[in-house]
């Protein structure tokens, strides 16, 4: 069997809130993209919101940083993976008739693929955005099969399940992991999210590529420690610093998940689910399922 080799990117950048910088967090991550394609990466995953910066003082704040699929940064992004010969995932705050939604973009080489809205809504997110309305879906792309996922959606292991059971190949996760109450790192200098992640990974055998942001911006520090997982769940390379601008790189062979979840003669992991007895999970519909 042919293989699907892959450079994925994960870039961690420090992009600020304000209209007086939306031009120049493009222009960033048009600078950022170009050197991870100049370093040979062919799947680059840009932060959460990394056109705009994240914390959003109001509603009327975010409609003004807010752009149609349409608008110039998915134009701008669509431009250099056609030039570059690349997939390319970002995040943006979309506009939608009156609705915003938290939303990241798939581009390949010649179009936008696809987008997904942020399904899990972290905190004053909640007062901005619409909860996604698109499902989890997983784009057929010439590399493979691509799901997405954002930031806070990799606290519910449902997502990275429902891309896997989907077919996904690869997840690309773009983030703004934000400092939450300690402790925030364990002696290794790895986050509760970066753990969460290499979870996700392994035990659904598919390679994670998680982009997060750095700095800080109106009083909220971001977490960095940006990682690309491969099929087992462990990092494919280095896991990023908390602090500074970087870009990380680990090849990956995308084809190689489609049977990664056969681990041995009598275990194959999607063989092994007991969907028999998971009704009372799937017919529950919010709130606390049972007393306790």
């Amino acid at each position: 069997m042919s293989t699907s080799a892959v450079v994925a990117a994960a870039i961690q950048c420090d992009p600020q809130v304000g209209l007086e910088n939306k031009d120049k967090n493009l222009a960033r991550t048009l600078e950022l993209v170009t050197e991870a394609a100049d370093h040979g990466a062919n799947l680059v995953v840009l932060p959460e919101l990394v056109n705009t910066g994240y914390s959003f003082a109001t509603r009327d704040e975010a409609y003004a940083h807010a752009e149609k699929l349409t608008g110039p940064t998915v134009q701008a992004w669509t431009d250099l993976a056609r030039a570059r010969g690349i997939h390319l995932v970002g995040g943006l705050a979309e506009l939608d008739g009156v609705r915003l939604f938290d939303t990241a973009v798939l581009i390949g080489p010649d179009r936008l693929i696809g987008h997904y809205r942020k399904t899990h809504l972290w905190q004053r997110e909640k007062l901005v955005f619409t909860p996604g309305d698109l499902g989890f879906p997983v784009f057929d792309t010439r590399i493979g099969r691509i799901g997405l996922l954002v930031c806070w959606d990799i606290w519910f292991p449902e997502v990275a399940r429902l891309l896997s059971v989907q077919g996904a190949d690869v997840v690309c996760s773009a983030n703004n992991w934000v400092w939450t109450p300690p402790p925030l790192f364990d002696d290794t200098g790895r986050c509760m999210a970066a753990y969460l992640t290499m979870t996700a990974s392994h035990v659904n055998n598919l390679p994670i590529v998680a982009a997060n942001r750095v700095g800080e911006e109106r009083g909220a520090k971001f977490l960095g420690c940006s990682l690309i997982t491969g099929t087992d769940g462990w990092p494919a390379s280095e896991v990023a610093a908390t602090e500074g601008e970087t870009i990380i790189y680990a090849n990956l062979d995308l084809m190689a998940s489609r049977s990664a979840t056969i681990w041995n003669e009598l275990n194959d992991l999607p063989r092994d689910r007991r969907t028999d007895l998971y009704d009372p999970l799937l017919g529950y519909r919010g709130g606390q399922a049972y007393p306790r």
